[in-house]
C-alpha cells in the first residue's frame, strides 16, 4: 500500500530525508555563483570565516565563496590545485599537483609542508580532506601515459611525513569519516564503488571493511563525497547530472540533486546550520553542444535538501 502524503511528510520532518514508495526524493539546486570552471572540486565549508572554498583544478585557482555577497575572491597558482582544507582562520592547506602547502589569505604567501609522490608527472594529487584528529588524507590520479591502479591514497601529517595508506588506485576521489571516528569511507572512481574502512582516530590506521555501495550503471561515476549528521554519503556523480546521497548500510538511494550540469564534481554542506548543500561542476570533457545545452557548467550551485552536514575538519598539529 502506498504511504500517504502525510505519513511521508512527518517522516520527512523526523528523519529528514525521506524516500516515498522505494523512489528518491528528488531536490533541484539553485544557483550560488556563475563560473567557468574547467574542473570545480574540493568543496568545503569554512566555519571560522563563513565562506565556501573550493577549487578549479586545470584553472589552477582557489575560490572563496560569499554567501551573503554571492560572490567569490580567487587565487591563481603555478600548478594544478585539486584539494584545500582549513587549517586557521587564515591559513589553509592546499593540494598542488605534486606538494602540499600551507597558503596564507591574508598575503597570498605560501610555505611548503611536504611533497607527494607523483612518478615523474605520471600522476597528480586529487581529492582530499582531513580525518577527525586533523591529518590531512590526499590521493594521486592516473594521467595520460599512466597505467591504471598505479596511483594511492597518502595519510599526511603537519610534520610533513607522508605514509601509504590505500595503493593500485586509478582516481583516488571522495573521503568521509563516519560519526562515531569508526569508519572511513572512500571512493576509486573507475571502481564504482564506495568502500568502507574500519578506522582507529588515534593511530589513523584503516582496515578494509567491505564495499558500502555500489554506484548503479547509467549514473556517472562517483566522484566527491560528504557526509550527513545521520551518516549519509553524499556523492557527487561525474556524468550523472546529480548529487546521490546513499545510505550506506543498506547502499539504498535516498536523494537525488538533480543539476542542470552533466558532470558534477563535488559536494559539502554548510551555512550556519550546516543545512545546505553547495555543490561544484565541471565544463571539462563536454562537447560544444553540450555546453550549449547546460551553460551553467562549471558554476556553484546550492539547495537545502533536508539534511545536516557535519562540522568541518582542520588540519591539525601531531
Amino acid at each position: 500500500m502506498k504511504r500517504s502524503i502525510l505519513t511521508c511528510a512527518l517522516a520527512f520532518l523526523m528523519v529528514g530525508i525521506i524516500s516515498c514508495d522505494d523512489e528518491p526524493t528528488l531536490v533541484t539546486p539553485e544557483l550560488a555563483f556563475q563560473a567557468k570552471a574547467t574542473t570545480g572540486e574540493g568543496a568545503i565549508w569554512h566555519p571560522d570565516r563563513n565562506t565556501l572554498f573550493w577549487v578549479d583544478i586545470e584553472g589552477q585557482s582557489l575560490y572563496e565563496y560569499f554567501p551573503k555577497q554571492k560572490d567569490c575572491r580567487f587565487w591563481r597558482f603555478d600548478r594544478m590545485v585539486s584539494a584545500v582544507v582549513p587549517e586557521t582562520d587564515s591559513t589553509m592547506i592546499v593540494a598542488l599537483q605534486d606538494e602540499i602547502i600551507r597558503f596564507h589569505l591574508q598575503d597570498g604567501s605560501e610555505s611548503p609542508i611536504a611533497s607527494i609522490p607523483v612518478n615523474g608527472g605520471k600522476l597528480r594529487c586529487n581529492d582530499g580532506k582531513c580525518d577527525p584528529a586533523g591529518r590531512l588524507w590526499v590521493g594521486t590520479m592516473c594521467l595520460h601515459g599512466a597505467p591504471k591502479k598505479s596511483a594511492s591514497l597518502y595519510r599526511v601529517a603537519s610534520n610533513g611525513s607522508v605514509k601509504e595508506q590505500v595503493s593500485h588506485v586509478s582516481i583516488s576521489n571522495g573521503i568521509v569519516w563516519s560519526s562515531n571516528k569508526k569508519y572511513m569511507y572512500y571512493i576509486d572512481t573507475p571502481t564504482r564503488k564506495i568502500v568502507r574502512y574500519r578506522y582507529d582516530n588515534k593511530s589513523g590506521d584503516i582496515l578494509y571493511d567491505g564495499v558500502a555501495v555500489h554506484i548503479p550503471e547509467g549514473t556517472g561515476s562517483p566522484d566527491g563525497m560528504t557526509i550527513d549528521s545521520d551518516d549519509n554519503l553524499w556523492v557527487a556523480q561525474w556524468g550523472g547530472g546529480g548529487v546521490y546521497c546513499y545510505n550506506p548500510y543498506t547502499g539504498e538511494l535516498l536523494v537525488k540533486v538533480v543539476v542542470p550540469a552533466p558532470n558534477v564534481a563535488s559536494c559539502a554542506f554548510g551555512g550556519s546550520r550546516l543545512d545546505v548543500l553547495y555543490i561544484t561542476t565541471a565544463r571539462a570533457g563536454l562537447s560544444e553542444e553540450l555546453l550549449e545545452e547546460y551553460p551553467l557548467s562549471g558554476s556553484l550551485f546550492y539547495c537545502k535538501p533536508g539534511a545536516k552536514g557535519v562540522q568541518t575538519n582542520f588540519f591539525l598539529p601531531h
